[in-house]
Protein backbone atom coordinates (compact mmCIF):
# COMPACT_ATOMS: atom_id res chain seq x y z
CA UNK A 1 0.00 0.00 0.00
CA UNK A 2 0.97 3.61 -0.61
CA UNK A 3 0.57 5.72 2.53
CA UNK A 4 0.49 9.47 3.14
CA UNK A 5 0.88 10.94 6.63
CA UNK A 6 -0.34 14.51 7.19
CA UNK A 7 1.25 16.04 10.27
CA UNK A 8 4.16 13.62 10.16
CA UNK A 9 6.40 15.58 12.52
CA UNK A 10 4.07 15.38 15.55
CA UNK A 11 4.27 12.57 18.09
CA UNK A 12 1.31 10.79 16.50
CA UNK A 13 2.95 11.04 13.08
CA UNK A 14 6.25 9.69 14.39
CA UNK A 15 4.47 6.71 15.93
CA UNK A 16 2.65 6.06 12.66
CA UNK A 17 6.02 5.98 10.89
CA UNK A 18 7.45 3.59 13.50
CA UNK A 19 4.52 1.18 13.22
CA UNK A 20 4.02 1.36 9.45
CA UNK A 21 7.73 1.04 8.65
CA UNK A 22 7.63 -2.71 9.34
CA UNK A 23 4.04 -3.30 8.24
CA UNK A 24 4.22 -6.12 5.65
CA UNK A 25 1.60 -4.55 3.36
CA UNK A 26 3.08 -1.02 3.27
CA UNK A 27 5.37 -0.23 0.36
CA UNK A 28 5.67 3.58 0.45
CA UNK A 29 5.24 6.29 3.10
CA UNK A 30 5.15 9.98 2.14
CA UNK A 31 5.29 12.69 4.77
CA UNK A 32 3.32 15.96 4.71
CA UNK A 33 3.47 19.06 6.89
CA UNK A 34 1.90 22.50 7.17
CA UNK A 35 5.31 23.89 8.16
CA UNK A 36 8.95 23.05 7.37
CA UNK A 37 8.06 22.22 3.76
CA UNK A 38 11.14 20.91 1.95
CA UNK A 39 13.04 20.17 5.17
CA UNK A 40 14.76 16.79 5.18
CA UNK A 41 12.82 14.72 7.68
CA UNK A 42 15.89 12.99 9.12
CA UNK A 43 17.48 16.36 9.95
CA UNK A 44 14.49 17.11 12.22
CA UNK A 45 14.60 13.60 13.68
CA UNK A 46 18.14 12.15 13.54
CA UNK A 47 16.93 8.77 14.82
CA UNK A 48 15.47 8.28 11.31
CA UNK A 49 18.78 8.87 9.49
CA UNK A 50 19.09 6.50 6.49
CA UNK A 51 15.46 5.51 7.02
CA UNK A 52 13.54 8.68 6.10
CA UNK A 53 15.97 10.95 4.30
CA UNK A 54 13.13 12.59 2.39
CA UNK A 55 11.82 16.16 2.27
CA UNK A 56 8.59 17.07 3.99
CA UNK A 57 5.89 17.71 1.40
CA UNK A 58 3.42 20.57 1.21
CA UNK A 59 -0.20 19.67 1.90
CA UNK A 60 -1.97 20.00 -1.44
CA UNK A 61 -5.37 18.27 -1.74
CA UNK A 62 -4.76 17.64 -5.43
CA UNK A 63 -1.63 15.63 -4.63
CA UNK A 64 -3.30 13.45 -2.00
CA UNK A 65 -5.63 11.42 -4.19
CA UNK A 66 -3.17 8.73 -5.29
CA UNK A 67 -2.76 7.09 -1.90
CA UNK A 68 -4.39 3.96 -0.58
CA UNK A 69 -4.55 5.47 2.92
CA UNK A 70 -4.12 8.98 4.27
CA UNK A 71 -3.49 9.37 7.99
CA UNK A 72 -4.03 12.84 9.43
CA UNK A 73 -2.32 13.56 12.74
CA UNK A 74 -3.00 17.26 13.15
CA UNK A 75 -4.37 19.62 15.77
CA UNK A 76 -8.16 19.95 15.92
CA UNK A 77 -9.66 22.28 13.33
CA UNK A 78 -7.42 21.30 10.39
CA UNK A 79 -8.94 18.10 8.97
CA UNK A 80 -12.52 19.37 9.25
CA UNK A 81 -11.70 21.55 6.24
CA UNK A 82 -9.21 19.31 4.43
CA UNK A 83 -10.63 15.78 4.47
CA UNK A 84 -14.17 16.51 3.20
CA UNK A 85 -12.55 17.57 -0.09
CA UNK A 86 -11.16 14.03 -0.46
CA UNK A 87 -14.30 12.05 0.38
CA UNK A 88 -15.36 9.89 -2.53
CA UNK A 89 -12.06 10.45 -4.32
CA UNK A 90 -10.18 7.24 -3.58
CA UNK A 91 -7.96 7.07 -0.49
CA UNK A 92 -9.14 5.72 2.83
CA UNK A 93 -8.99 8.54 5.38
CA UNK A 94 -8.04 7.99 9.02
CA UNK A 95 -8.20 11.10 11.16
CA UNK A 96 -6.35 11.13 14.50
CA UNK A 97 -7.60 14.60 15.43
CA UNK A 98 -10.94 15.23 17.13
CA UNK A 99 -12.70 16.79 14.14
CA UNK A 100 -14.99 13.87 13.20
CA UNK A 101 -15.43 12.08 16.54
CA UNK A 102 -18.54 13.89 17.74
CA UNK A 103 -21.60 13.29 15.58
CA UNK A 104 -23.29 16.37 17.02
CA UNK A 105 -21.70 19.41 15.33
CA UNK A 106 -23.01 21.71 18.05
CA UNK A 107 -21.24 19.68 20.74
CA UNK A 108 -17.99 19.89 18.78
CA UNK A 109 -18.29 23.67 18.58
CA UNK A 110 -19.07 23.89 22.31
CA UNK A 111 -16.25 21.68 23.54
CA UNK A 112 -13.54 22.33 20.93
CA UNK A 113 -14.35 26.02 20.34
CA UNK A 114 -13.86 25.52 16.59
CA UNK A 115 -16.01 25.40 13.46
CA UNK A 116 -17.30 21.82 12.99
CA UNK A 117 -16.86 19.67 9.90
CA UNK A 118 -19.65 19.66 7.28
CA UNK A 119 -22.67 17.60 8.32
CA UNK A 120 -22.42 15.14 5.40
CA UNK A 121 -18.81 14.35 6.32
CA UNK A 122 -19.77 13.75 9.95
CA UNK A 123 -22.53 11.38 8.81
CA UNK A 124 -20.08 9.43 6.63
CA UNK A 125 -17.40 9.12 9.31
CA UNK A 126 -17.13 5.93 11.37
CA UNK A 127 -16.03 6.09 14.99
CA UNK A 128 -12.89 3.99 15.12
CA UNK A 129 -13.13 2.16 18.44
CA UNK A 130 -12.08 -1.02 16.68
CA UNK A 131 -13.27 -3.65 19.15
CA UNK A 132 -16.78 -2.16 19.13
CA UNK A 133 -17.32 -0.86 15.61
CA UNK A 134 -15.36 -3.06 13.20
CA UNK A 135 -18.28 -3.76 10.84
CA UNK A 136 -18.87 -0.06 10.25
CA UNK A 137 -15.13 0.63 10.03
CA UNK A 138 -14.75 -2.09 7.41
CA UNK A 139 -16.97 -0.24 4.92
CA UNK A 140 -16.14 3.37 5.76
CA UNK A 141 -13.89 5.70 3.80
CA UNK A 142 -13.43 8.12 6.71
CA UNK A 143 -12.48 6.89 10.18
CA UNK A 144 -12.59 9.16 13.23
CA UNK A 145 -9.87 7.63 15.38
CA UNK A 146 -10.90 7.85 19.07
CA UNK A 147 -9.15 10.04 21.58
CA UNK A 148 -6.63 8.50 23.94
CA UNK A 149 -8.67 9.08 27.11
CA UNK A 150 -11.95 7.77 25.61
CA UNK A 151 -10.15 4.62 24.41
CA UNK A 152 -8.77 3.95 27.88
CA UNK A 153 -12.11 4.75 29.54
CA UNK A 154 -14.58 3.05 27.18
CA UNK A 155 -12.93 -0.32 26.58
CA UNK A 156 -13.22 -1.51 30.20
CA UNK A 157 -16.68 -0.13 30.99
CA UNK A 158 -18.68 -0.77 27.81
CA UNK A 159 -19.24 -4.53 28.29
CA UNK A 160 -20.28 -3.94 31.91
CA UNK A 161 -22.72 -1.19 30.95
CA UNK A 162 -24.14 -3.08 28.00
CA UNK A 163 -24.85 -6.14 30.16
CA UNK A 164 -26.40 -4.03 32.95
CA UNK A 165 -23.82 -4.97 35.56
CA UNK A 166 -22.89 -1.47 36.75
CA UNK A 167 -24.85 1.73 37.31
CA UNK A 168 -23.60 4.10 34.61
CA UNK A 169 -25.60 7.01 36.04
CA UNK A 170 -23.08 7.26 38.88
CA UNK A 171 -19.94 6.67 36.85
CA UNK A 172 -16.77 8.53 37.85
CA UNK A 173 -13.64 8.28 35.67
CA UNK A 174 -10.31 9.43 37.07
CA UNK A 175 -7.61 9.46 34.37
CA UNK A 176 -3.89 10.22 34.34
CA UNK A 177 -1.67 10.74 31.29
CA UNK A 178 1.96 11.24 30.40
CA UNK A 179 3.02 14.55 28.86
CA UNK A 180 3.24 13.27 25.27
CA UNK A 181 -0.55 13.47 25.17
CA UNK A 182 -0.20 17.24 24.94
CA UNK A 183 1.75 16.99 21.65
CA UNK A 184 5.25 18.26 20.87
CA UNK A 185 4.56 21.99 20.94
CA UNK A 186 6.09 23.30 24.19
CA UNK A 187 3.74 24.90 26.68
CA UNK A 188 3.67 26.00 30.34
CA UNK A 189 2.17 22.71 31.55
CA UNK A 190 4.69 20.54 29.69
CA UNK A 191 7.81 22.61 30.41
CA UNK A 192 10.29 20.30 32.17
CA UNK A 193 10.61 22.42 35.30
CA UNK A 194 6.78 22.61 35.59
CA UNK A 195 6.21 18.89 35.00
CA UNK A 196 9.17 17.24 36.70
CA UNK A 197 8.54 16.28 40.35
CA UNK A 198 5.01 17.60 39.92
CA UNK A 199 1.46 16.27 39.52
CA UNK A 200 -1.27 18.40 37.93
CA UNK A 201 -5.01 18.34 37.43
CA UNK A 202 -6.37 20.18 34.40
CA UNK A 203 -9.55 21.00 32.46
CA UNK A 204 -11.75 20.16 35.46
CA UNK A 205 -15.23 19.32 34.09
CA UNK A 206 -14.19 20.93 30.79
CA UNK A 207 -12.18 18.29 28.94
CA UNK A 208 -13.19 17.89 25.28
CA UNK A 209 -13.19 14.10 25.67
CA UNK A 210 -16.19 14.18 28.04
CA UNK A 211 -18.85 14.26 25.26
CA UNK A 212 -16.92 11.61 23.32
CA UNK A 213 -17.06 9.22 26.30
CA UNK A 214 -20.77 9.92 26.80
CA UNK A 215 -21.42 9.40 23.09
CA UNK A 216 -19.58 6.05 23.20
CA UNK A 217 -21.64 4.88 26.19
CA UNK A 218 -24.81 5.77 24.28
CA UNK A 219 -23.75 4.25 20.93
CA UNK A 220 -22.25 0.99 22.21
CA UNK A 221 -23.49 0.61 25.77
CA UNK A 222 -27.08 1.57 24.99
CA UNK A 223 -27.41 4.10 27.82
CA UNK A 224 -27.80 7.87 27.82
CA UNK A 225 -25.85 9.26 30.76
CA UNK A 226 -23.46 11.95 31.94
CA UNK A 227 -20.12 11.15 33.54
CA UNK A 228 -17.72 12.81 35.91
CA UNK A 229 -14.37 12.71 34.09
CA UNK A 230 -11.20 14.20 35.54
CA UNK A 231 -7.75 14.37 33.93
CA UNK A 232 -4.29 14.64 35.47
CA UNK A 233 -0.79 15.13 34.07
CA UNK A 234 1.88 12.73 35.34
CA UNK A 235 5.65 13.38 34.98
CA UNK A 236 6.23 10.55 32.50
CA UNK A 237 6.48 10.54 28.71
CA UNK A 238 3.78 8.08 27.66
CA UNK A 239 0.94 6.08 29.11
CA UNK A 240 -2.60 6.50 30.48
CA UNK A 241 -4.18 4.92 33.52
CA UNK A 242 -7.96 5.33 33.73
CA UNK A 243 -9.66 4.34 36.98
CA UNK A 244 -13.45 4.17 36.82
CA UNK A 245 -15.80 3.87 39.79
CA UNK A 246 -19.44 2.77 39.64
CA UNK A 247 -21.93 0.92 41.88
CA UNK A 248 -22.59 -2.66 40.85
CA UNK A 249 -26.24 -3.54 40.29
CA UNK A 250 -28.18 -5.85 42.58
CA UNK A 251 -26.82 -9.39 42.79
CA UNK A 252 -23.71 -8.63 40.70
CA UNK A 253 -20.39 -10.02 41.93
CA UNK A 254 -16.77 -9.36 41.03
CA UNK A 255 -16.73 -12.71 39.23
CA UNK A 256 -19.65 -11.56 37.06
CA UNK A 257 -17.68 -8.47 36.01
CA UNK A 258 -14.52 -10.42 35.22
CA UNK A 259 -16.45 -13.08 33.29
CA UNK A 260 -18.26 -10.40 31.27
CA UNK A 261 -15.01 -8.71 30.26
CA UNK A 262 -13.33 -12.01 29.42
CA UNK A 263 -16.30 -13.18 27.35
CA UNK A 264 -16.51 -9.99 25.31
CA UNK A 265 -12.80 -9.60 24.65
CA UNK A 266 -11.92 -13.28 24.20
CA UNK A 267 -11.64 -12.78 20.44
CA UNK A 268 -9.92 -9.38 20.60
CA UNK A 269 -6.14 -9.68 20.63
CA UNK A 270 -5.31 -6.25 22.02
CA UNK A 271 -7.46 -6.26 25.15
CA UNK A 272 -6.04 -8.26 28.04
CA UNK A 273 -8.03 -8.94 31.21
CA UNK A 274 -5.71 -9.22 34.19
CA UNK A 275 -7.26 -11.40 36.90
CA UNK A 276 -4.35 -10.92 39.26
CA UNK A 277 -2.92 -7.42 39.51
CA UNK A 278 -0.23 -7.47 42.17
CA UNK A 279 1.59 -5.29 39.65
CA UNK A 280 -0.54 -3.19 37.31
CA UNK A 281 1.11 -0.22 35.63
CA UNK A 282 1.40 1.80 32.42
CA UNK A 283 4.80 0.31 31.58
CA UNK A 284 3.25 -3.10 30.91
CA UNK A 285 1.72 -1.73 27.69
CA UNK A 286 4.35 0.87 26.73
CA UNK A 287 5.06 1.00 23.00
CA UNK A 288 2.22 -1.41 22.17
CA UNK A 289 -1.40 -1.52 21.07
CA UNK A 290 -2.57 -3.36 24.19
CA UNK A 291 -5.23 -2.22 26.62
CA UNK A 292 -4.91 -4.05 29.94
CA UNK A 293 -7.89 -4.15 32.31
CA UNK A 294 -8.33 -5.10 35.97
CA UNK A 295 -11.51 -4.93 38.05
CA UNK A 296 -12.28 -5.27 41.75
CA UNK A 297 -15.51 -4.91 43.76
CA UNK A 298 -15.45 -3.52 47.28
CA UNK A 299 -18.13 -5.43 49.24
CA UNK A 300 -18.27 -2.65 51.85
CA UNK A 301 -19.38 0.00 49.35
CA UNK A 302 -20.83 -2.26 46.63
CA UNK A 303 -18.74 -0.24 44.19
CA UNK A 304 -16.56 -1.50 41.34
CA UNK A 305 -13.09 -0.14 40.70
CA UNK A 306 -12.26 -0.68 37.03
CA UNK A 307 -8.70 0.10 35.96
CA UNK A 308 -7.21 0.19 32.47
CA UNK A 309 -3.82 1.15 31.02
CA UNK A 310 -2.85 2.01 27.46
CA UNK A 311 0.01 3.69 25.65
CA UNK A 312 -1.59 7.01 24.69
CA UNK A 313 0.48 7.26 21.49
CA UNK A 314 -0.24 3.70 20.31
CA UNK A 315 -3.60 2.22 21.38
CA UNK A 316 -4.64 5.81 22.11
CA UNK A 317 -3.59 7.10 18.67
CA UNK A 318 -1.30 5.62 15.99
CA UNK A 319 -1.67 1.93 16.88
CA UNK A 320 -5.47 2.03 16.85
CA UNK A 321 -5.27 3.94 13.55
CA UNK A 322 -3.19 1.13 12.01
CA UNK A 323 -5.56 -1.43 13.53
CA UNK A 324 -8.43 0.38 11.80
CA UNK A 325 -6.52 0.43 8.51
CA UNK A 326 -6.08 -3.34 8.81
CA UNK A 327 -9.84 -3.75 9.28
CA UNK A 328 -10.58 -1.52 6.27
CA UNK A 329 -8.39 -3.67 4.02
CA UNK A 330 -9.48 -7.06 5.31
CA UNK A 331 -6.17 -7.79 7.04
CA UNK A 332 -5.73 -9.45 10.40
CA UNK A 333 -6.11 -6.68 13.01
CA UNK A 334 -2.71 -7.49 14.51
CA UNK A 335 -0.75 -7.01 11.27
CA UNK A 336 2.23 -4.77 11.98
CA UNK A 337 1.21 -4.40 15.63
CA UNK A 338 2.82 -7.33 17.41
CA UNK A 339 5.48 -5.37 19.33
CA UNK A 340 6.54 -6.62 22.76
CA UNK A 341 5.97 -3.97 25.48
CA UNK A 342 8.96 -1.75 26.31
CA UNK A 343 9.02 -2.42 30.05
CA UNK A 344 12.46 -0.99 30.73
Amino acid sequence: MKIGIIGASGYGGLELIRLLHNHPEVEQIDLYTSSDEGTLFSTKFPHLKNLYDQPLLKIDPGQLLGYDVLFASTPAGVTSRLLPQLLGEGPKLIDLSGDFRLKNAGEYETWYKKTPAPEDALIQSAYGLTEWNSETIKNAQLIANPGCYPTAALLPILPLIKEGLIDASQLIIDAKSGVSGAGNTPGPMTHFSETNENFSIYKINEHQHIPEIEQGIHLFGGQQTTVTFTTHLVPMTRGIMATSYAPVNAGVTETNLVDCLQDYYSTHSFVRIMNEATKFCTKQVSGTNYCDIHVKVDPRTNRATIVSVIDNLVKGAAGQAVQNMNVQFGLDETTGLTQVPLFI
